[in-house]
């Protein structure tokens, strides 16, 4: 079985940026922004409610507090300030999920605090300690390898493995950095191509022409990505017609 993920409510105020509604007609889980790298209340909101609708799972997509650089920048956040920050987002989607009828079923980090959390353990365990903080004992997505995911795993916490249809591969199976040429895969097919080659082949073609195990139980399409929702709509369409079952993990 395979979850289909994707970034959504990044718009902010009378922006958008994500196409929320198409997305949730295709996806099993949305990573929700929470505010600090977009997102506003009434889009949180409106987004909850739509995913409730439709039997999406609500994740907290929890960011550094960057809202002029998407939650893509660098920043050296001290730890103890981070937990409570990713506690803060955790606690403001979590009332509107419940406004809705549903809940936050899960956490997954934004951006540069994404990457960070895969080799910096001081920052991965500040995350996880706001998920602890947050209540719950919430799930966290995360790139499989991660210290994240280790993190989690040491807390008592659920580390859920995923994957990127849309993001180039290193030969050590990160992700490229976005500042490089090539690091978003903008081709609809390759997008699913590699789709289907994580579910069914647990695997991934690399910048430089190798290949590399990618066990996920996830695949993340990004929402703001041009023309998301269909590609979206495809990669599931080719999962299903290779035998894979599209369903949420949490």
């Amino acid at each position: 079985m395979m979850d289909l993920n994707a970034d959504l409510g990044e718009g902010f105020g009378r922006w958008t940026l994500t196409d929320d509604e198409a997305l949730l007609s295709v996806v099993t889980s949305a990573n929700v922004a929470c505010g600090f790298h977009a997102g506003d209340p009434s889009v949180m909101r409106r987004v909850c409610a739509l995913a409730a609708e439709r039997g999406v799972r609500i994740g907290a997509q929890v960011s550094y507090r960057d809202l002029a650089g998407f939650g893509r920048r660098a920043m050296d956040v001290p730890a103890d300030e981070l937990a409570a920050e990713v506690a803060y987002q955790i606690g403001a989607l979590r009332v509107f999920a419940e406004a809705a009828g549903s809940t936050v079923a899960y956490v997954k980090p934004h951006g540069a605090l994404y990457n960070r959390t895969v080799r910096d353990a001081e920052q991965a365990r500040a995350v996880v300690a706001g998920v602890l903080l947050a209540g719950g004992g919430l799930p966290v997505l995360g790139l499989p390898g991660s210290r994240l995911l280790a993190a989690a795993e040491e807390a008592g916490l659920a580390p859920v493995r995923e994957a990127f249809a849309d993001r180039a591969y290193t030969p050590e199976a990160t992700l490229v950095p976005r500042r490089e040429p090539g690091a978003v895969v903008e081709d609809a097919d390759a997008v699913v191509r590699r789709s289907v080659g994580f579910a069914v082949d647990g695997g991934v073609e690399t910048t430089d022409g190798s290949r590399v195990a990618v066990a996920a139980r996830s695949l993340c399409v990004h929402g703001d990505t041009p023309g998301a929702a269909r590609i979206a709509a495809r990669v599931r369409t080719a999962l299903e017609e290779a035998g894979v079952t599209v369903g949420a993990f949490a």
